[in-house]
């Protein structure tokens, strides 16, 4: 079974309605792939506090690092207008990971 990390914007959305957009990705993921995946859980419910100075620096951090184990990448919703899923593309791209687009 192949693993499949999701990239999508989150800004301004409820932990809820992240999780709802996945499972509705995931179900396209498997449409477009043919075939079940692995969902790779990247969802970060928690965040190590003050010891960082950018925030959202260290979620793409830990971004990257589950986009690692990546048999191929997603990228949904409006994903070309968030920073985050921008680069996430770029770097599945440069190191060969099968990449679906919306």
């Amino acid at each position: 079974m192949k693993k499949l990390f999701i990239s999508q914007p989150m800004r301004g959305l409820t932990d809820e309605e992240i999780l709802k957009v996945r499972e509705e990705i995931r179900a396209r993921a498997e449409h477009a792939i043919g075939e079940p995946v692995e969902l790779i859980d990247s969802f970060i419910e928690d965040y190590p506090g003050e010891i960082n100075k950018s925030i959202p620096v260290w979620y793409l951090g830990k971004s990257i690092q589950f986009l690692s184990q990546a048999d191929i990448a997603y990228f949904g919703g409006d994903w070309r207008n968030a920073r985050g899923c921008k680069i996430e593309y770029e770097i599945a791209s440069a190191y060969g990971i099968k990449v679906i687009k919306e």
